[in-house]
């Protein structure tokens, strides 16, 4: 949210620095951003100065060109080429003087001292939109006669700078959504010191200047809309807003568009009221209604998008059609125009509910929702109203021509509870006086409806949605008072309690480490995803209130989320990807029954390594993700499991699972075709998830014990094994290891050839083991021996055949 210094300064005067105020604000909960100079005119007219044409003469080799002497206030006149035609002896005009730089559009360029056509020139007379003074480039700028010589331009046009305050705001501070909010918290602050009041525009002078325009309104749903403000104003004359209003709103990023509109947003950011004003000549049947319209009605909106309306919408509308997304959006056919003359001016407190799922609905985000969706204040939409007309009066010469209308027939009631001193201290860690509590309970506008010494009874105004308990006012106090005054104690209690096993962050942080130094990059996506990522629409979640309809459901698989991140990184040149990424999912079991299931995600697209000199790179394969996988799996200390293939699983093209007993810790292989085409990815993509929640449960709690470095050799031999094709090497390891028992450290498989010159349905492998005795050094004869019961065991279980 932007908030304009200059304008702040209309509330309450501090001669602080900026950087000074800001640190303040963040102290009392308004945190700020940024900061950014705003000046009405890009460059603030620097280096532009009123000057005088002396002479004027024809330049002797450019028909179109004029030397002209100017004065600007310096003990010499300057010499000044000029193209515009309107140049003349006697003229007051704004000259630029070397050295100052000129702005158009985002390009600037600097004068300076040069010959044009071979004569001297030392600055340039300017044409209003050379200065952003205006569009017009008909000829250079003229001021008045009375205009004095050397005189500033930015003196003389009175240009105003500003310095714009970005506050973060959370979304629980509907009450600082304005200027007059921000205000209002800092003089709380500042009268803990002094006395700073707090200056809020006066409207007792408020008057109807007659009744020359009745409009019905006409409340359907007061459930949605409690409380509803309106009156009536003729002699409207449309035009552009004076240039003090323009400025305030440029310097918080809106655009003017004409005194009407212009006065409505003032105060919507002045107060943090949202109106709206309608044509009164467009309200056909001169009827206001507040309703909902049926369901799939279609309705043009000021954006010029036509959108279909829910049944729950609650609209503005005449007696015909409808004219504004209450609270959302205005009607394309019912906004002032230039040809308004009157209007019908509209302030409600409508239900933060109805509106927050109207936005979301049509996915629109606009200044009004902003505020109604936090929680409006719906005491002041009368205030906001005379504020309104009686600028309307003053700057569009407008006549309030109605009484003011007033729906509001059950009143929204303060939060009132009870506040206790101990608490407050205990909370704190600190006693703050009980004075200065009371007083910055007084400050927010916090009424003390009764007090003890132990206690206070507290009234908390209904714009102060945020402060229901009594917990809420001990943060207020605190925020105010000033989390940096809280004394840091010189002990600290804490309760010791004993680690549970495995530790789940400790190992989550080993694999995170573990595949960040291979190159892999960990993500975060919503746990809220697209149903149309699921069509079977089985065992999804669905959200009671989506923020989208891309958002309906929390997600089933880790899956999609990282396939919009390899897509985004794809469609921007990033082609070679290793994400991880770890998360829940979550599954509807009936019965308002839910699981959620942690899970560790992979995700592997592009070539193995990036192009280089020093070696050949290669497309990223199933294998290697196998590897990743297995290895990620013996660094946490899970190794018994079994491999299995994966058959039906419609997200992969080929697809194993690792089971322990008959549990899948982890599913793995190629994405299909299909899910790829789906997510617009046009290079493979191989993928794996863990079912975390499993693979935790079934590690080996045991303490991990030192094993020392066996003294003895090991032995390497090689077996050339013919088989056939649907043999996996699986089970070729799992003989082996059955066979050789300890002697057996490990298994390799280091060649596969498939092809001529051997018999159909045989494939070839090439397999190493390596043998070693943890005791004593082993023989070729003892080694020979085990490799035969070897060779035998897999003649005789997998007809193998020695190449």
């Amino acid at each position: 949210m932007k908030i304009s210094y200059n304008w702040l300064q209309d509330y309450i005067s501090t001669d602080l620095a900026i950087e000074q105020l800001s640190e303040i604000l963040t102290d009392i909960g308004l945190e700020v951003e940024g900061i950014e100079k705003f000046e009405s005119v890009k460059g603030g007219l620097v280096g532009i100065v009123i000057g005088e044409v002396k002479s004027a003469i024809q330049h002797p080799n450019a028909d179109r060109l004029k030397c002209t002497k100017v004065d600007v206030g310096q003990e010499e006149l300057l010499d000044i080429v000029c193209g515009a035609p309107n140049v003349a002896v006697g003229q007051k005009v704004l000259v630029a003087l070397v050295g100052a730089t000129l702005y158009t559009d985002d390009t600037s360029f600097q004068i300076k001292k040069s010959k044009i056509r071979g004569e001297v020139s030392e600055g340039m007379i300017c044409a209003e939109d050379e200065l952003g003074l205006g569009k017009s480039h008909e000829g250079i700028m003229v001021l008045e006669t009375t205009a004095k010589v050397g005189q500033p331009a930015a003196e003389y046009f009175k240009l105003e700078s500003d310095y714009i305050i970005e506050i973060g705001l959370t979304p629980n501070r509907a009450d600082a959504t304005s200027h007059y909010g921000v205000a209002r918290d800092l003089a709380v602050y500042f009268n803990l010191k002094g006395n700073y009041p707090l200056n809020k525009p006066a409207v007792e002078n408020f008057k109807q200047d007659n009744s020359d325009l009745a409009i019905q309104v006409s409340i359907e749903d007061s459930r949605a809309c409690p409380r509803y403000s309106g009156l009536c104003l003729t002699n409207v004359k449309v035009a552009a807003s004076p240039s003090w209003m323009q400025n305030r709103l440029k310097a918080i990023g809106l655009k003017p568009i004409n005194n009407i509109v212009d006065i409505t947003n003032y105060v919507l950011h002045e107060i943090g009221q949202p109106l709206h004003a309608f044509d009164a000549s467009k309200i056909k049947g001169n009827k206001v209604l507040v309703k909902q319209l049926p369901a799939e009605t279609k309705f043009k909106t000021l954006d010029g998008v036509k959108r279909e309306l829910a049944s729950t919408d609650l609209m503005i509308c005449n007696e015909a059609e409808g004219m504004c997304i209450a609270g959302v959006f205005g009607g394309e056919q019912s906004g002032v125009n230039e040809s308004t003359t009157s209007i019908f001016l509209e302030s409600a407190y409508f239900n933060p509910v109805s509106v927050r799922q109207t936005a979301k609905r049509h996915g629109l985000n606009t200044d009004a929702s902003f505020r109604y969706e936090r929680g409006a204040d719906p005491e002041i939409t009368v205030y906001a109203l005379k504020r309104a007309a009686m600028l309307m009066q003053e700057i569009a010469g407008a006549k309030v021509s109605s009484a003011i209308f007033d729906f509001y027939p059950e009143k929204v009631q303060a939060f009132k509870f009870d506040f206790h001193y101990a608490n407050c201290d205990r909370l704190i860690g600190e006693a703050i006086d009980h004075n200065l509590i009371q007083q910055i309970l007084k400050g927010l506008d916090i009424e003390i409806t009764k007090e003890t010494n132990e206690s206070l009874s507290l009234s908390v105004p209904s714009y102060r949605v945020d402060v229901q308990r009594e917990v809420d006012v001990i943060e207020e106090i605190l925020r105010i008072y000033g989390y940096n005054k809280i004394k840091m104690p010189d002990f600290m209690r804490s309760n010791l309690s004993p680690a549970i096993k495995p530790d789940a962050v400790k190992i989550e942080n080993t694999i995170s480490d573990y595949l960040s130094s291979n190159g892999f990059a960990e993500i975060f996506n919503n746990s809220l995803t697209n149903p149309k990522y699921y069509p079977e629409q089985k065992d999804l979640v669905n959200m009671v209130n989506p923020l989208s309809s891309e958002l309906e459901v929390l997600r089933k698989s880790m899956l999609f989320g990282g396939l919009e991140s390899i897509a985004h990184n794809q469609n921007r040149k990033r082609k070679n990807l290793k994400f991880y990424e770890f998360g829940t999912t979550y599954i509807a079991l009936g019965n308002s029954k839910f699981e959620e299931t942690k899970r560790l995600a992979i995700w592997i697209t592009g070539d193995q390594f990036k192009e280089s000199w020093q070696q050949n790179t290669s497309p990223v394969n199933f294998f290697g993700l196998k590897e990743m996988v297995e290895n990620c799996l013996q660094r946490i200390g899970q190794t018994k499991y079994k491999t299995n293939p994966s058959s039906e699983d419609s997200y992969f093209s080929q697809a194993i699972q690792f089971q322990k007993g008959k549990h899948e810790l982890v599913h793995l292989g190629q994405l299909s075709s299909a899910v790829l085409k789906q997510m617009d990815i046009k290079e493979a993509v191989y993928y794996a998830e863990f079912n975390w929640t499993l693979v935790l449960s079934t590690l080996n709690n045991s303490a991990i014990q030192y094993k020392p470095v066996v003294k003895f050799p090991a032995v390497r031999r090689d077996l050339a094994l013919l088989i056939d094709e649907q043999v996996e090497f699986d089970a070729i390891k799992a003989l082996a290891k059955n066979g050789l028992k300890q002697a057996l450290k490990e298994v390799n498989l280091f060649d596969v050839y498939e092809g001529k010159n051997l018999a159909a349905g045989k494939k070839s492998y090439g397999v190493s083991f390596i043998l070693q005795d943890e005791n004593k050094t082993l023989t070729d004869k003892q080694v020979d021996s085990m490799m035969e019961r070897l060779i035998a065991t897999l003649q005789k279980e997998l007809g193998a055949e020695l190449r």
